[in-house]
């Protein structure tokens, strides 16, 4: 599995495409649109503006703890309060009906026996006789009312060829539903809850009784009484209820919900307090501390936080005071062994030039002292130069400078030691050169650097060197399709002193501190020096500064991934 080293601050390398055509520019107002396409446009708003909505209470609800306890709670408060709502509304009106349905077969049974005295023999009269008779008990009926409010009646003789009833249900029997009627035809009492029209034609709720009235009459022929009872006071009072307890439920949901998010406001405003202090302290503010009130859980964490913040601020000045010893030390030893340095090196001299008067052992220990003498020189100047970076005197000095011109001096450099190792150098340079604002000492550093590593562990084969540019950055690749790396290896390549495997004789030599010195080069000019690396297959550094020095970075014209991974589908 290959690397890619995240530790600058950003990396645009794929997300710029050396091939990919730039947009149009644009310049005054825009042309004006077709009907067709602002037609379309048109259409299209109201998606667009619906997915923002979506997105944006998305990140909502993922980023307040308030929010979500508040729609939670307002969904679990408004399923149970419509749950017992529903449960509510049913109870009452199956009572409020219930108690309309007794007393209205109460005042129909009251009403059959009525009938039933003012009928008797009717069975054996004529029509006329019938329905003066009839109408006689209707009349009778409509005057005396009931419990059950307001009704209409119709009494029927025979197989309904005589129907008596009030002046405005004229059309009640024929409105009485089939089942009832066949119901009342076997003999038993019965109701119906139907929609009978009233005298203008519009339906109404109402509940139908009928009921067979008792005669001692020889005939076939049956007397029947309906009773009709509008619903119309029982559905006000419903209706009355319905909005009741809707207005309540909606009230006793947000008053639930306010309780819910007053509740979380007091549980989370510590909280990002809390959240707001170790920022802060992480923004380097050692002194930021939370108040502590009362002795409850939150106190406890503002207690705990602090006493972290003191542990953390202790620790850190610790760790500062060792820094400065550290630095103050390597700056302190790397001047003081410059002198007698300098006059050991004089005197090493001397012997290496005389070295053909020796014997061949002295001769040959002439030469091993020149050479680590200029390896301790080497070590020494990366010292004071990292003491430099640490103190923060590092200054850049940019001028205009083409960096295949760079590439190249530093590449004729290196070609003995490549030869020695078998690897030939590949240098990609576009025409015309890439000319940048950097400091061409240091830049050279880097390469030296990132080419010695390339040849070193390239076992033997091509080191590629490439160099683009952008409209704002210009980059520099050096490939090598050695041993590679690992991911916990390209997390400390930058390291100092750090070696990949330190059982391996190091053969170009260097003090351990190369690339970290590299790397504080590439800040310096505010670029980036990024690795990437996979086990057997090599590894790539890129160098990445802006074009203009002091401008921002948004990208790299090339890519960190070699492009024969990216084809065959590598990770990166």
């Amino acid at each position: 599995m290959s690397t890619t080293s995240d530790r600058p601050v950003r990396d645009g390398a794929d997300a710029v495409d050396p091939d990919r055509p730039p947009a149009p520019a644009t310049a005054g107002a825009p042309p004006a649109a077709s009907p067709a396409v602002a037609s379309r446009r048109g259409r299209l708003l109201r998606p667009d503006l619906l997915g923002v909505l979506v997105r944006r209470g998305v990140r909502l609800w993922r980023a307040s703890l308030q929010v979500r306890v508040g729609a939670i709670t307002m969904l679990v408060a408004g399923v149970v309060v419509l749950v017992v709502s529903v449960v509510l509304f049913n109870q009452i009106s199956g009572q409020l009906l219930r108690v309309k349905r007794e007393a209205a077969i109460q005042q129909s049974l009251a009403a059959v026996d009525y009938a039933g005295s003012q009928v008797p023999g009717i069975a054996t009269g004529d029509n006329a006789e019938v329905r003066s008779a009839l109408g006689r008990t209707v009349r009778e009926l409509l005057t005396r009312g009931g419990s059950a409010g307001d009704f209409d009646l119709v009494m029927v003789y025979g197989a309904g060829e005589s129907v008596v009833s009030s002046d405005s249900q004229r059309g009640l029997y024929g409105a009485m539903p089939g089942d009832l009627r066949a119901a009342v035809d076997q003999g038993s009492q019965a109701y119906r809850y139907a929609q009978v029209p009233d005298e203008t034609g519009v339906p109404r709720s109402t509940l139908l009784v009928g009921a067979p009235v008792p005669t001692d009459g020889q005939s076939q022929d049956r007397v029947q009484l309906y009773y009709a009872f509008p619903l119309d006071q029982e559905q006000e009072t419903l209706s009355l209820v319905r909005t009741t307890v809707a207005i309540s439920g909606v009230a006793l949901t947000l008053f639930v919900v306010g309780i819910g998010v007053l509740v979380t406001r007091l549980v989370v405003d510590p909280v990002r307090r809390a959240a707001r202090g170790a920022q802060r302290l992480a923004e380097g503010n050692l002194t930021e501390r939370l108040a502590v009130r009362g002795e409850d859980d939150l106190a406890r964490l503002a207690t705990s936080f602090n006493a972290m913040a003191d542990s953390l601020q202790r620790q850190i000045k610790e760790l500062e005071g060792l820094s400065h010893l550290q630095q103050r030390f390597t700056s302190d030893v790397s001047h003081e062994l410059r002198t007698p340095l300098t006059t050991v090196s004089m005197a090493a001299d001397v012997l290496h030039d005389a070295r053909a008067d020796f014997d061949p052992q002295v001769a040959r220990s002439a030469e091993l002292l020149r050479a680590e003498l200029d390896r301790f020189e080497g070590l020494l100047s990366d010292l004071l130069e990292i003491s430099r970076y640490d103190a923060g005197a590092a200054v850049l000095e940019p001028e205009a400078a083409d960096l295949g011109t760079l590439i190249g001096r530093v590449v004729d450099g290196m070609r003995t030691l490549a030869e020695r190792h078998g690897s030939e150098l590949v240098v990609s340079v576009p025409p015309g050169g890439v000319i940048a604002e950097v400091d061409a000492r240091r830049v050279q550093r880097v390469l030296r650097n990132l080419i010695g590593n390339a040849i070193e562990h390239g076992a033997g084969k091509p080191v590629e060197i490439a160099v683009a540019a952008s409209g704002t950055a210009a980059a520099v690749t050096v490939r090598d399709h050695g041993t590679g790396l690992t991911s916990t290896e390209a997390e400390h390549v930058f390291d100092r002193f750090w070696r990949a495997d330190p059982s391996r004789v190091r053969t170009v030599g260097g003090s351990g501190l190369g690339l970290s010195i590299s790397l504080e080069d590439a800040r310096l000019h505010g670029g980036w020096l990024q690795v990437w690396g996979r086990p057997r297959a090599g590894a790539q550094f890129r160098l990445t500064v802006p074009l203009v020095a002091g401008t921002e970075l948004t990208g790299s014209p090339l890519p960190l991934r070699p492009a024969v991974v990216r084809r065959t589908g590598g990770a990166s």
